[in-house]
């Protein structure tokens, strides 16, 4: 497993130092899962960039909820229902969670979790196992209807955006999964690896010990080499292919894992975020799943404020590479034992 990384210097005469010439370091790294590229900036602390706004996140949330879809006045009359061919309820129910389809579908089949129509307000601090467990247990329900009813809509996945900096039109906190016929471009990269190339990932960086997190039984966590945004975590799960074939225990444990990195988000400033869990088709490499591994991606996203800095720009949105100034050793070093059971 190659780690590839290019450290790069410069040379600008500081006016803080009466333009001494000063020598400034930045990091390229390349990430040894799809290549993609990351530039780890010089000296300059992210977390003092964007540091807590709760108070502006609460006033934001609450002028909202007067018009939300997904409160509970109106989440049964305005949310669309799924053909009864497919999922014969209409929606789907998981504890508190509540599924649908989504009105702007960004796949053959599209739907919207809710993680509880009732809490128009969840800081990051109050996403529980419970509640995460019953939302990912819906998604994983949609998933094997949509699946069993089209199989060609065979690459699925689930996925977040928290808050409108990381793409959400709608503040009430949910869940949203696709199965298409098509991958995106991260998950045909995904099944273009060898099979046992996830799990050799997680060996390698088990061996370095650096950014290793732990693992929580099945669900083996680590810090992005090459981040594609702030603090991206990242969980490997062995000898399965794809989010409908996870089970109760497993869905349950992984849940854990994600609420665990949303308390540590909130810890180190965050409100904002992004997941994505995806893996392959079972037909769409090797018929053994022996080997095969899924993967889930979590990042920070600049935090909800009047006027507040994008963390994308045209490094990212039309270079395809990254520019981050938290560097992962600083976040595995917070992160501590946490992930590990």
């Amino acid at each position: 497993m190659d780690f590839e990384r290019r450290s790069v210097s410069m040379e600008i005469l500081d006016p803080a130092r009466g333009f001494q010439p000063v020598r400034l370091q930045l990091e390229q790294r390349w990430d040894p899962l799809t290549g993609q590229g990351c530039r780890l900036l010089p000296l300059l602390p992210l977390l003092n960039l964007f540091p807590p706004a709760e108070g502006d996140l609460t006033s934001m949330v609450t002028r909202a909820a007067g018009s939300c879809p997904f409160c509970p006045e109106r989440v049964e009359v305005v949310t669309p229902r799924f053909p009864e061919a497919m999922i014969a309820a209409g929606r789907l129910r998981r504890g508190e969670a509540l599924l649908f389809p989504n009105l702007h579908p960004y796949a053959r089949y599209s739907s919207v979790a809710v993680f509880s129509p009732r809490r128009h307000l969840l800081p990051l601090t109050e996403m529980t196992p419970q509640l995460v467990g019953d939302n990912l247990a819906a998604q994983v329900a949609f998933a094997r209807a949509v699946t069993g009813h089209d199989p060609e809509a065979r690459w699925v996945s689930v996925n977040a955006n928290h808050l409108p900096p990381s793409g959400s039109s709608v503040l009430h906190p949910h869940t949203q999964g696709t199965a298409h016929p098509f991958p995106t471009t991260m998950q045909r990269l995904l099944s273009e690896l060898p099979a046992d190339r996830l799990t050799d990932y997680i060996a390698a960086e088990r061996a370095t010990g650096r950014r290793y997190l732990g693992s929580t039984g099945t669900v083996d966590w680590v810090v992005s080499f090459a981040p594609s945004g702030p603090a991206e975590l990242r969980a490997v799960l062995s000898d399965i292919r794809s989010p409908e074939q996870l089970g109760e225990e497993r869905v349950a444990e992984l849940a854990s894992g994600i609420a665990t990195a949303l308390t540590f988000y909130a810890e180190l400033g965050f409100s904002s975020y992004n997941m994505a869990l995806y893996g392959t088709p079972s037909d769409a490499a090797d018929s053994d799943p022996e080997g095969r591994a899924m993967l889930l991606r979590m990042v920070c996203r600049s935090n909800p404020r009047p006027w507040y800095r994008s963390d994308v720009m045209w490094l990212e949105r039309l270079h395809g590479d990254a520019a981050v100034d938290i560097w992962p050793e600083e976040i595995a070093d917070r992160a501590g034992d946490r992930f590990r059971r």
